[in-house]
């Protein structure tokens, strides 16, 4: 390790990636939010992605080891922390929540507009791009698979993961919804933690549930590596398109998360996850696995959403201008 090479470490990277990472993992307990898109309105994407490369090509400098294991320990620690309270909020309260997501995502948008200025024709190209692909998704295109768990689809699952953690714009757990494998991957990690707490330990029950959590972690090994050496190859060759369709994911994000919408109680013959639902288990699905709708909002919740919005976009941005310009 060159342990002199310090560039760029200082306080206020650390706070930023300290923050990127909190964000990023109160996002990755959410459907709909992108963990990429925290990191990007913290403005330390391009650096966080850099120091991803670096690390998996065993390249072991200070900057980037600092910079991603604070990421990664702030991460940890929102989701070990924060995961029920989130949780709670998003499901009780979800155009609060939303409304504050919806500020936070928009606050990055100056930041890579900072990034790819001045604007080109291969710019508008990318916007366009990762705007279509982002709307594209929230529009559900790719189908339900059904609860298949063949192995392809759970290794797929772990990589479209990995690759929504590093992609601004693009949520993992949404991806594994239309997957239709949401459900099927986190009862294999409760199973797992059930297992390993029981007196004795229930191994048969840890191995079935191995035989999932397996090819889904390989899944997300080949992910992470992969996705952030491409991404690093075009920010370096292709930077105006590449930023440019970040930008574009960025903003089609906020599409997603319109505020105005509840939860409601499902019916028999409804599909969910791959099956239709009888009378009992539209019953007993709990609250958090409800369809959503969208409802008429009262003019209270229309400024109260908007000063929430208003909130979140300061916070970024002030986030933005605490180190100048976003780190390299």
């Amino acid at each position: 390790m060159d342990s002199h090479d310090t560039r760029g470490v200082s306080p206020l990277l650390l706070a930023r990636a300290a923050l990127g990472g909190l964000l990023m993992g109160l996002a990755n307990l959410v459907p709909g939010i992108s963990g990429g898109t925290m990191l990007l309105a913290a403005g330390v994407y391009p650096a966080f992605i850099d120091g991803v490369a670096e690390l998996t090509s065993l390249r072991l400098r200070l900057r980037p080891l600092a910079l991603v294991g604070t990421v990664a320990a702030a991460a940890a620690l929102a989701i070990l922390l924060l995961a029920g309270s989130v949780r709670l909020l998003v499901v009780e309260h979800r155009w609060v929540m939303y409304s504050l997501f919806i500020g936070l995502t928009l606050g990055g948008a100056p930041l890579v507009w900072r990034m790819l200025r001045p604007p080109t024709p291969a710019v508008w190209a990318g916007v366009a791009a990762g705007l279509t692909l982002m709307l594209l998704m929230i529009a559900g295109l790719g189908g339900d698979a059904g609860g298949e768990r063949s192995t392809a689809l759970l290794l797929l699952s772990g990589l479209a993961g990995a690759s929504a953690m590093i992609l601004p714009g693009v949520s993992g757990g949404y991806l594994l919804l239309l997957l239709g494998q949401y459900e099927v991957i986190l009862g294999a990690i409760d199973a797992i933690k059930r297992g390993l707490l029981a007196a004795p330990p229930d191994v048969e029950g840890i191995g079935a549930a191995m035989g999932i959590a397996v090819p889904v972690g390989v899944g997300v090994l080949i992910g992470v590596v992969g996705v952030s050496h491409g991404l690093r190859w075009l920010l370096r060759h292709h930077a105006a398109p590449t930023l440019g369709a970040l930008l574009g994911l960025l903003l089609g994000a906020v599409i997603g998360l319109w505020p105005f919408q509840q939860p409601r109680q499902p019916r028999a013959g409804e599909l969910h996850a791959g099956r239709v639902l009888d009378a009992a288990q539209a019953a007993a699905l709990p609250r958090d696995d409800w369809p959503l709708e969208r409802f008429r909002p009262s003019p209270v919740q229309v400024g109260g959403a908007l000063g929430l919005i208003a909130a979140g976009l300061g916070v970024t941005l002030a986030l933005g201008r605490l180190g100048g310009e976003p780190a390299p």
